[in-house]
């Protein structure tokens, strides 16, 4: 008798529509129905002697791809190690000493700090308090130093064709002294007159860094602007081949590609820069493996922003630059490569109780084989909101749907415009991701976590970001509201 009665509960259950078992989720429910596979859950964080509680959740504990989700788990890693204050400093040694005349008699050396948010304008810090420091000849060689990790193997299909062709910047290569996230930037301006060849620039220098094969071609006001650009490794190096079109009346267009080597970028700027300073350098620009000699000695410094100025920026911008070089940081052992920082931020994770099976490849997500759960990344939000000292500056680097740098994310009722942070996940192939997570407040003024991951498969059809936050706003709104 037991056994026809648990039958049939089975099979009741079973015939149950996916908007009944979707429970708090009912827009978010119809993706399951076309095929879709989903985890979602939203919960009540416990606080004020008020205990925590699920709202909603479809499938919670499936472990799906997290996309650029991934990224809140290499932000809460990074600050639970180092701590939002901490600051990469990027060096410039020797083991030869500047004499009377301001000359260095011997090579002189970029010691790559691993500064995610390492820029131009560092540099630029850099070469002038080498300048103070009294240098003004290097007999030896510029060398710039990636002995802590770079270059790290690829393991994306999108990052390993940027070692000879890039038609973006998403993917650039990583290294422990790399500059300007990987990528070079040219400056597009109209030239005066239409029909004349516009004018290209480095945006970062006033030599051309790297070449150009300018295609692009100035039309009269109001005629449009239509840009492609591609960087392309050649003998001599990096170029970049633009083409299209930009009226006499536009504003300049900043263009960003991966460099094909960011060590060798930032030993090429770095040389462009001394010049500037009036350092003369004799010998050539290489990069190393080697870690300076321990006898080395700094002959300037510069610090980067603080963590949570850096975090601020992965977050909101969705840096794989910024969050693979995060994680590279957080591994251990000699030359680590992606896996290796993966490895470490899922240690990280594991330590919280609760969070259940994580799979990470790479702190970015650009790797398809991460995997998570919404009820884990819930986890890991309820746990950093348990951290006075650090969940500031976490919850800082998420997107208020109202305001937010990425604006497609600018939908919705007001109450989720108004009353959630988030973080976004996109990815296309294999198969497209669309992940979002993220806190909420209630009208009562509670804190709430929620995350919802949605794959495609082979055979499901097109899916966008219309089609998920049209469904999570609503979905979100009513939840709000109701507590």
């Amino acid at each position: 008798m037991f056994h026809r009665l648990l039958s049939r509960c089975l099979l009741t259950v079973a015939l149950l529509p996916l908007t009944a078992l979707g429970a708090g989720f009912p827009q978010l429910s119809t993706l399951a129905e076309d095929g879709f596979r989903l985890s979602a859950e939203a919960r009540l964080l416990g606080s004020g002697g008020q205990p925590a509680a699920t709202l909603a959740s479809i499938t919670p504990r499936r472990s799906l791809s997290p996309a650029s989700v991934t990224k809140v788990y290499t932000a809460a890693a990074a600050l639970d190690r180092f701590g939002p204050q901490h600051r990469f400093t990027t060096r410039l040694v020797s083991t030869a000493e500047p004499g009377a005349e301001g000359v260095l008699d011997g090579d002189l050396i970029l010691d790559g700090g691993g500064d995610p948010a390492l820029t131009s304008e560092d540099l630029w810090r850099l070469v002038q308090r080498l300048h103070q420091a009294g240098v003004r000849e290097v007999v030896g060689r510029l060398v710039v130093s990636q002995w802590r990790f770079g270059p790290v193997e690829c393991i994306t299909t999108d990052r390993c064709r940027a070692r000879s062709r890039a038609k973006n910047a998403y993917n650039a290569l990583l290294s422990s002294a790399g500059v300007n996230f990987g990528s070079w930037c040219v400056s597009v301006a109209p030239a005066a007159v239409a029909g004349e060849p516009a004018v290209l620039t480095s945006c970062n220098s006033k030599v051309p860094l790297p070449g150009f094969d300018n295609q692009v071609e100035t039309q009269p006001a109001d005629s449009g602007t239509r840009l492609s650009a591609t960087r392309v490794t050649q003998q001599a190096g990096d170029v970049m081949h633009v083409s299209g079109q930009i009226s006499t009346n536009a504003y300049p267009r900043d263009l960003y590609r991966a460099s094909a080597d960011p060590a060798g970028q930032t030993a090429d700027l770095l040389l462009v820069m001394l010049e500037r300073a009036g350092i003369q350098v004799r010998g050539k620009a290489v990069t190393s493996t080697t870690q300076p000699p321990a006898s080395a000695q700094q002959l300037a410094a510069v610090a980067g922003e603080p963590l949570q100025e850096v975090l601020l920026r992965t977050l909101n911008y969705s840096n794989n630059f910024m969050a693979d070089v995060l994680a590279l940081n957080l591994a251990n052992g000699a030359r680590p490569g992606l896996a290796a920082g993966g490895a470490a931020i899922q240690a990280f994770a594991s330590g919280i109780d609760g969070h259940g099976p994580l799979l990470l490849r790479s702190g970015s997500g650009l790797t398809p084989e991460n995997r998570t759960t919404a009820s884990g990344v819930n986890t890991l939000l309820a746990y950093m909101f348990e951290q006075p000292a650090l969940f500031p500056s976490f919850v800082a680097g998420l997107q208020s749907p109202r305001n937010g740098v990425m604006r497609f994310i600018r939908k919705g009722p007001p109450l989720f415009q108004n009353r959630v942070m988030l973080k976004t996940g996109t990815l296309n192939e294999p198969v497209r991701v669309r992940a979002v997570t993220g806190y909420f407040r209630t009208l009562s003024d509670r804190w709430g976590a929620f995350t919802v991951l949605v794959n495609g498969t082979a055979s499901t059809p097109y899916l966008n970001w219309t089609m998920v936050l049209e469904r999570l706003s609503e979905d979100l709104a009513r939840l709000i509201e109701a507590h």
